[in-house]
């Protein structure tokens, strides 16, 4: 799989940690537990998100754009790293947010990574609804239009067969890392939200089979979630030329994801208790805490073979925290 022949702005920062956990292991029962830190990053307080962002800027850039549109909850880690790359690369940020989970209050609409969007220099429109935000794009893309700006839209999450490059380079990164370490088999633990992140290493292990994958759903039930990475696993191997890997046999979990997106579980502040006092790690209240719930679940249960190697891949989030401050300060308290 080549990937230098997409264009790609370099945002640094790789390849990020990989190291053993070994006090969450023994906890959990895992004696060869490792965590992949996506969220270590110079750049936007780091996430999953930047490894999209360099191919889809990358597109971007060469097609004349000065000025990105994405969108995302209000709370979005990837419009938060959308801004920090833009404002790296001098481009114009407008990030589109609908208020689509039911949370109020000022620190879930005014902190965490909404304060950190204004700080990188986005243009932060808020919308009530799908209908308005439909109406705030048409809105910016005339405007643009109008003052002679190329524009270059983001799928929500980054999420779409060239954003999902960024994750089949990630998996060539973390198979290599996990070779110098001289470890032939391992698996993965990974998050599904929008699907860029999963489908970008479902595609780039498919040829690795000493590699393998399990997911946790965060946002989607797992039905939704397959049709997702159906779609996006395709669209990845089509730019890259290569046959689509089957999902038949892939282990993806929906147990964890409580009542819905950006509602956090008594099991996901369990899990942020749990990494934090054991790694002095945090984790975020919408994906990487419920994806660590799924691991304790799965430990539990004797998903993993004695002494097998698990990688943790660690997506980011922080500042969300931030944004759940009243539920977070509960749970760090008991």
């Amino acid at each position: 799989m080549n990937l230098d022949r997409f264009p790609r702005v370099d945002l640094g920062g790789y390849p990020t940690p990989l190291h053993p956990a070994p006090r969450l292991g023994e906890a959990l029962g895992l004696p060869n537990l490792l965590l992949k830190r996506d969220d270590v990053h110079p750049l936007g307080v780091g996430g999953n998100k930047l490894r999209k962002l360099e191919f889809l800027l990358g597109a971007a850039i060469e097609n004349g754009a000065d000025t990105v549109i994405t969108f995302g909850a209000l709370q979005t880690n990837h419009g938060r790293q959308t801004a920090a790359a833009c404002a790296k690369l001098g481009l114009r940020c407008e990030l589109v947010l609908t208020a689509k989970v039911p949370r109020e209050g000022d620190a879930y609409e005014r902190s965490g990574n909404v304060s950190l969007d204004h700080l990188f220099g986005a243009n932060v429109h808020i919308c009530r609804d799908g209908e308005e935000t439909g109406r705030t794009y048409e809105r910016l893309i005339t405007e643009a239009a109008a003052e002679g700006r190329e524009v270059a839209t983001f799928p929500v999450g980054g999420s779409d067969g060239v954003g999902a490059l960024g994750y089949v380079a990630a998996a060539r990164e973390i198979a290599g890392q996990l070779g110098e370490l001289d470890i032939t088999k391992a698996r993965l633990v990974a998050p599904h939200a929008s699907g860029g992140t999963s489908a970008g290493l479902i595609v780039g292990t498919a040829d690795l089979d000493w590699l393998t994958l399990d997911i946790a759903c965060v946002s989607h039930p797992v039905d939704e979630a397959l049709d997702n990475l159906a779609d996006l696993t395709i669209a990845a191997s089509v730019l890259l030329g290569s046959e689509p890997p089957s999902l038949d046999g892939l282990r993806i979990d929906d147990r964890t994801i409580g009542p819905g997106y950006g509602i956090p579980t008594a099991g996901t502040w369990d899990a942020v208790r749990l990494f934090g006092r054991t790694e002095g790690i945090a984790l975020d209240p919408v994906y990487t805490g419920k994806v660590g719930a799924a691991l304790i679940e799965w430990a539990a249960e004797g998903h993993f073979a004695p002494g097998e190697h698990v990688v943790f891949l660690h997506t980011g989030g922080l500042p969300g925290l931030y944004g759940y401050a009243p539920e977070f300060a509960d749970a760090v308290r008991r």
